[in-house]
């Protein structure tokens, strides 16, 4: 098939004013098409090259829409999907509650400095050591009055 170009062609004399046309509304549009418009003529079955390129056309009409179709529904629960996690995160969003969290973190940070370190286990672990040493000899040396009887020699 040749491409046919469109020609410019320039005006004769620069000073000639160019007058235009309203442009017809829609509702003439339609009815000169109207008017225009031939009925459509069957075609005959002597022209089976025009039957046959009509129906390769109208399958690839037919797969593209299919398609489109898939496409439209793919498209579709993927905007699903998506109003569906923004709902989650304006949920999530309203109910955070970053006033309150941050003075749950900072009672939970003082209770973390009071409990004690290293160096207070140790030394509670040493006194506790030396009274179970002490109250364990006393109770040998004295013994408990009618439960058991000094077993250590005075």
């Amino acid at each position: 098939m040749n491409k046919i170009e469109p020609t410019v062609a320039t005006p004769a004399t620069p000073t000639e004013t160019i007058t235009v046309p309203p442009a017809p509304s829609m509702a003439e549009i339609a009815a000169s098409r109207v008017a225009e418009a031939k009925p459509a003529e069957p075609l005959s079955a002597s022209d089976p090259r025009k039957l046959d390129q009509l129906s390769r056309i109208e399958d690839k009409a037919a797969r593209i829409e299919e398609k489109f179709a898939r496409y439209e529904a793919v498209l579709t629960r993927a905007e699903a999907s998506l109003d569906r996690s923004a709902q989650k995160v304006e949920l999530a969003a309203g109910t955070m509650d970053f006033a309150g969290l941050r003075e749950e973190l900072s009672a939970l940070r003082q209770r973390v400095s009071a409990t004690p370190r290293f160096g207070a286990l140790l030394l509670t672990g040493i006194v506790t050591a030396i009274l179970t040493v002490i109250l364990t000899v006393i109770v040998l040396k004295a013994g408990v009055p009618g439960v058991l009887p000094p077993i250590l020699p005075r």
